[in-house]
């Protein structure tokens, strides 16, 4: 890929990743989907787990329990992989997480890895839509 291209990509991603973390803030799971491959993988380390396709994944952000919020503190772009820092609120609790996205040439989200601050047991009620790993 030239670097024209690279840089085309990377701009593309970049703006669906901006978009995706806008409209998962404002609730809007219709533009959250439209950021997705259909295929898209999602992966939490810290708790091994592992959410396969658009849909479970639109499944389990609606689903995620308490009043939580996201605010992009930095996106850092390059070719087909975006980085974000995030500050997540759960009520009174504020986390940070650095997410890393990949991404198709259609500038689609194809993977989603997040790293939270600390390894934990995942929250009970959400086995349905995860694997363990």
């Amino acid at each position: 890929m030239t670097a024209h291209g690279s840089s085309t990509a990377s701009a593309d991603l970049r703006g669906t990743v901006d978009r995706h973390w806008s409209a998962t803030e404002a609730r809007d799971w219709r533009t959250v989907a439209s950021t997705l491959a259909d295929d898209v993988v999602y992966d939490l380390p810290q708790t091994r787990e592992r959410i396969r396709g658009k849909e479970a994944f639109l499944r389990f952000y609606r689903e995620y329990p308490g009043d939580w919020h996201v605010r992009v503190e930095r996106l850092v772009a390059d070719g087909d992989q975006v980085v974000s820092w995030i500050r997540a609120t759960v009520g009174p609790e504020e986390m940070h997480a650095i997410t890393f996205f990949g991404g198709d040439a259609q500038g689609r989200i194809t993977t989603i890895t997040d790293f939270w601050p600390e390894p934990y047991e995942p929250p009970a009620g959400r086995e349905h839509l995860t694997e363990r790993y």
